[in-house]
């Protein structure tokens, strides 16, 4: 049977500062390091393993990726590394202490703009301090200014379909290491969650989501590994 595991990287500084993050490239905290290390043990202690990775291109879903695979011996699986992974894009909220927005714009307007299904933040400024357009990594590629996470999961899907899919069809198994939003997309999907719940569902940072498939890929059971 397929199998698929999904983990959100370990706490970023930014989640510890509480800011808006979105494609900023922020590392983990020591405490996302152990987050990272210790989903590595339980994997490993609980006969998880792998053929193949997936993963963005943001150190702190690499960097937790690598440090899991440390921990279970298996730094030598092959992985992929896809902007389509990303963490939705803030826009012009990136780097903005979420408590500083709040008392500016209003606790119902960041509600909004954070839990909303389809209304995106105010877009990235051009020439702003958080612009990316002369980042290597994203040569070639269209940045965008905002996302909504129905923009988030417009990238995620058929990035999904076309590279994840087949790799489970094959009867691989596979390690995703993404962002709440990226993994809110593919939960989205397998779960069939629909529009209006799927901006409440929180995912922890470095807690490993287990999907058992049936052989047409449709979820048989998710599950935290840590509460089996």
């Amino acid at each position: 049977m397929p199998q698929l595991v999904l983990i959100r990287h370990g706490q970023s500084q930014w989640n510890l500062e509480n800011r808006f993050t979105g494609w900023w490239d922020v590392d983990v905290t020591e405490k996302g390091v152990e987050e990272a290390r210790a989903a590595g043990r339980l994997m490993r202690d609980k006969g998880l393993d792998f053929d193949c990775c997936f993963t963005s291109l943001q150190t702190r879903a690499i960097k937790t990726l690598n440090l899991a695979l440390e921990e279970m011996g298996r730094l030598w699986l092959p992985v992929e590394k896809d902007w389509r992974l990303n963490e939705r894009h803030y826009g012009g909220l990136t780097g903005l202490d979420k408590a500083e927005t709040a008392a500016k714009h209003g606790d119902d307007q960041v509600k909004i703009w954070r839990r909303s299904f389809d209304i995106p933040p105010p877009p990235l400024e051009p020439g702003s301090a958080f612009d990316l357009s002369k980042d290597r990594r994203y040569a070639g590629i269209a940045i965008p200014s905002t996302e909504s996470l129905k923009d988030t999961i417009a990238r995620v899907l058929p990035y999904w379909q076309s590279r994840i899919v087949p790799e489970l069809q094959a009867g691989k198994r596979v390690l995703i290491s993404a962002h709440g939003n990226s993994l809110r997309a593919l939960v989205k999907h397998l779960s069939n969650i629909a529009d209006a719940d799927i901006t409440g569902l929180e995912i922890p940072t470095g807690q490993p989501i287990v999907y058992d498939l049936a052989n047409d890929l449709s979820a048989n059971d998710r599950y935290y590994l840590s509460e089996r």
